[in-house]
């Protein structure tokens, strides 16, 4: 198995429909730097593993 392989991703696509929903715009490239730099800071990814694993696996 590739273990280098990506299982989910967020592209800019999905960060400006986001934008435009809840702010009414297209975010700037400026902005758009920002939430690529500190996304990662807000996704729980460990707690959406073990949560994927406690309801779709080990059920």
């Amino acid at each position: 198995m590739d273990t280098s392989k990506i299982i989910y991703s967020i592209n800019i696509e999905d960060v400006q429909n986001v934008a435009e929903e809840k702010i009414g715009r297209s975010l700037t490239n400026k902005e758009l730097q920002i939430i690529e730099d500190k996304i990662g800071d807000y996704i729980d990814w460990y707690g959406a593993i073990d949560m994927a694993m406690q309801n779709e696996v080990l059920h």
